[in-house]
C-alpha cells in the first residue's frame, strides 16, 4: 500500500531530479539515479518512462512508471471488476516484455534479444557465444516455431521466476 509518506517522497525525489525545476523529467535527469545509470539497458528502462514522441514526463507519469518496480501486495483480495495493479506480475512481465519488444509488434526478433544481451553481456562474451545463446532461448522459449517470442511464450517461459525480485528498484529510502 502507498501511504501518503511514500508519495511525498516520490515527489522528494522527483524534485531533486528535476534540476532546472520545470515539472518534467527530461531522459537525462534519470541519469542521476546510480542504479538506472549504472545498468546496462538502464537507458531501456529510462525509455519506458516516455511514451514515443514524449520528451518529458510529469509526476502523475513518474510514479506511474515506478509503481512496475513496488512489490505486488499479495494480501490485497482480488477484485474480477478492477483493473490489474500496474505492479501485479502480468502488468510487471508486459513491461519487461517491451523493453526487449523495441519495434512495438508484440514480439522479440532475434535481432531484438541480441541487442539486449549484447548490452547487458558487453564484452563478457564473443559475438559467437551471444548469438548461441539468443537462438538457444528463442528455440527454448518459441512454443508457435515463428522464429520469435510473443507475450504469451515470455510469460510461460518466466514461470518460476520471482519477477518481484528481479524487478524491484527502491526509490523511497
Amino acid at each position: 500500500m502507498v501511504t501518503p509518506a511514500h508519495i511525498v517522497r516520490l515527489y522528494d525525489r522527483f524534485e531533486a531530479l528535476d534540476k532546472e525545476k520545470t515539472g518534467h523529467l527530461r531522459p537525462q535527469d534519470f541519469g542521476a539515479i546510480n542504479r538506472l545509470a549504472m545498468n546496462p539497458i538502464g537507458d531501456r528502462i529510462i525509455g519506458a518512462f516516455f511514451s514515443p514522441g514524449q520528451e518529458t514526463v510529469d509526476f502523475h507519469s513518474f510514479v506511474r512508471i515506478l509503481a512496475h518496480f513496488r512489490p505486488a501486495d499479495e494480501k490485497r483480495p482480488k477484485d474480477p471488476s478492477m483493473p490489474e495493479p500496474v505492479n501485479s506480475r502480468t502488468s510487471k512481465l508486459k513491461f519487461a516484455f517491451q523493453l526487449y519488444d523495441q519495434d512495438k509488434d508484440g514480439k522479440i526478433s532475434r535481432a531484438e534479444l541480441l541487442q539486449v544481451l549484447r548490452s547487458m553481456l558487453e564484452m563478457q562474451v564473443t559475438e559467437e557465444q551471444l548469438e548461441s545463446i539468443a537462438d538457444r532461448t528463442i528455440q527454448e522459449a518459441d512454443l508457435d516455431k515463428d522464429d520469435a517470442i510473443s507475450f504469451e511464450e515470455f510469460r510461460k517461459s518466466l514461470e518460476k521466476v520471482n519477477i518481484d525480485h528481479k524487478m524491484s528498484i527502491r526509490f523511497l529510502r
